[in-house]
């Protein structure tokens, strides 16, 4: 019975051992990236997915409005034509505590010179069935948005403003109430908006704002300003009190930034910064953004987004437009 017992033990682990051979000598070289659609109007901008659901994603277009598939892209539906007022997505957030609470917000961040306005922030309960408005219909072009992982009802959006022309509504919003009401947590000036927003895993009081100082003119885009109109900010208090990062950032001028906290280790902090000259390209911080090491300097025009950071292990992936 033991020489049986021991042989029967052998043969289990020697078809485990050959079955992590296979599968780590699989080779994926003959599979290839196909479009999973939709067709929809423009660019896409903005994309959400659940973690619990990893069939379901959300998808915003700079026309086409916002679609959903639950079938890993295989069919996709539009659902926010007959409730929002404009088909420029912005920003996508989903509750991961409560997959049906959706949060939206309208004008896609590309400011250039063909864009669809925003029209403020749409919000779902019934996880996009149907929407309510739920304000910021003045703030412009919307960013980011980040809601809270313990409470949904309590959401930031970053504002970058009206692209033609400069108005107060622009900065940093807070609502503690679902989007009944919100407050202006961060405000530079009425030409300085907030074009991205990240919040600590670890520490939801942790934010970091990044703020940018951009107008489109119809031939161009004025993007950038000294320091002091742009750059990045940290709240470690939930945003009541925030404090400009600088160490080690461009000192001259300072454009559009895209900020990404890293899941593995939230003392890293990455920033794809669009400056002129030698100073523009990606940085690091590997001190809760107190210093910043400039690693590279690929341009990347002022349009650039992170990919999500691998939750466990701190590789970053990144591309530019």
């Amino acid at each position: 019975m033991n020489i049986l017992r021991t042989f029967i033990i052998s043969l289990v682990f020697s078809l485990l051992s050959v079955n992590f051979t296979i599968l780590y000598s699989q080779d994926f070289s003959s599979l290839e990236y196909r479009n999973v659609g939709p067709y929809r109007g423009g660019r896409v901008t903005a994309v959400a997915g659940i973690t619990s659901q990893p069939s379901t994603f959300y998808l915003g277009a700079t026309g086409g409005g916002l679609w959903k598939t639950e079938d890993y892209g295989t069919s996709w539906s539009n659902i926010s034509d007959g409730f929002f007022k404009t088909p420029s997505i912005g920003a996508i957030a989903v509750a991961q505590n409560n997959p049906d609470i959706v949060y939206v917000g309208t004008g896609s961040d590309g400011l250039r010179s063909n864009l669809i306005e925003g029209k403020g922030m749409y919000k779902s309960t019934d996880g996009g069935k149907t929407w309510e408005e739920t304000g910021l219909a003045n703030v412009g072009q919307i960013g980011a948005i980040r809601i809270h992982p313990a409470d949904h009802n309590i959401v930031y959006v970053a504002a970058i403003g009206r692209a033609f022309n400069s108005n107060p509504e622009r900065g940093l919003y807070k609502t503690t109430d679902g989007g009944n009401t919100w407050n202006q947590i961060l405000f530079v000036s009425d030409k300085t908006g907030i074009s991205d927003l990240e919040m600590m895993p670890s520490n939801p009081d942790i934010i970091y704002a990044a703020a940018w100082k951009a107008e489109r003119k119809p031939w161009t885009i004025l993007s950038g300003g000294t320091p002091k109109e742009g750059g990045i900010y940290k709240s470690v208090d939930a945003g009541k009190n925030w404090n400009k990062l600088e160490r080690g950032l461009p000192a001259k001028l300072i454009g559009k930034i895209d900020l990404e906290v890293c899941p593995a280790d939230s003392k890293l902090l990455y920033a794809l910064v669009e400056a002129p000259e030698d100073e523009g390209g990606f940085y690091i911080s590997a001190d809760y953004g107190e210093t910043f090491e400039h690693i590279s300097h690929e341009k990347y025009h002022g349009q650039s987004n992170f990919s999500h950071v691998n939750p466990t292990v701190p590789i970053l992936y990144g591309t530019s437009s």
